[in-house]
């Protein structure tokens, strides 16, 4: 399967959620097949994080956003590990802080984009901004409703600068949801994830879809697209993040750099000598 073309939101379209099935695993037969496959593009990416850390020519911004419950640290807890910790890293972005509330919106979240050959994992973005901003009304309308332009002229920026972008959307259904608030509740070792406002904010379930549906369709674009990734398999989620990863990374065309030393003069002077001492 084609993963990033069957997934991604094309520049230009207009999103339904409804059409879109959260329980889809396409042609993957099952949950053991599904982590078979995981296994060996997670074997495929972590050469190419560690060239794309050796050349520095390039970064790559992944997005995650979803509904509570979706799986965003799930996709960095079997996903995100294949890379080398050293060149990656997760940016969390919450309720901002006075000073950062001083500055526009996207102020905090540039200071936080990769350097040339890091990998940054944004667990949550500069998407808040035109979601929860919007469902909450932190802001007015006409404020909210410039920042899909301002986001896309800021993606296209980094586009330009060297960072690949790529975006998840992870979609479960609001029975899934729900069926996964309850395994916390049961599961001492995850209670610590439930608070009260997972549940309130289901009270504003249809209008956080209407949320995401304007996001996707608005700032789907061909420098950085949206993919919806469905979620209520958790297999076929981190398959298809994965996999998209993966095609990304390939398509930087990353080379290893050649050495900056003379490895004759290296070999004559100390690796021989050595040697013979």
């Amino acid at each position: 399967m084609d993963f990033g073309e069957k997934l991604m939101i094309k520049p230009g379209s207009s999103v339904k959620l409804a059409d879109i099935d959260p329980s889809f695993h396409g042609d993957i037969r099952n949950k053991a097949a599904g982590k078979d496959a995981l296994a060996e593009v997670l074997d495929e990416i972590t050469p190419l994080q560690e060239k794309l850390y050796a050349e520095k020519k390039h970064a790559l911004l992944i997005v995650l956003q979803g509904i509570d419950a979706a799986g965003k640290d799930g996709v960095c807890w079997h996903v995100i590990r294949a890379m080398n910790p050293q060149g990656t890293y997760v940016a969390s972005f919450k309720q901002p802080t006075e000073i950062e509330k001083a500055h526009d919106f996207l102020w905090r979240v540039h200071q936080r984009t990769p350097a040339m050959g890091q990998v940054g994992v944004f667990n949550r973005s500069h998407y808040e901004d035109v979601l929860v901003a919007r469902v909450h009304n932190l802001v007015p309308e006409h404020v909210w409703s410039k920042r899909y332009r301002q986001i896309n002229h800021f993606e296209e920026f980094l586009s330009e600068n060297g960072v690949s972008i790529v975006k998840f959307f992870l979609y479960i259904s609001r029975d899934e949801q729900l069926d996964r608030f309850e395994k916390r509740l049961e599961d001492k070792e995850r209670q610590w994830k439930i608070s009260g406002s997972d549940y309130s904010e289901r009270e504003r379930w249809d209008e956080y879809i209407a949320a995401y549906e304007d996001m996707l369709s608005k700032c789907s674009t061909e420098h950085a697209p949206w993919y919806v990734l469905p979620a209520n398999r958790k297999w076929f989620r981190n398959l298809a993040a994965a996999n998209i990863i993966h095609q990304a990374l390939v398509d930087m065309r990353i080379e290893t750099p050649e050495p900056s030393v003379d490895l004759h003069e290296i070999y004559r002077k100390y690796h021989h000598a050595i040697r013979n001492g």
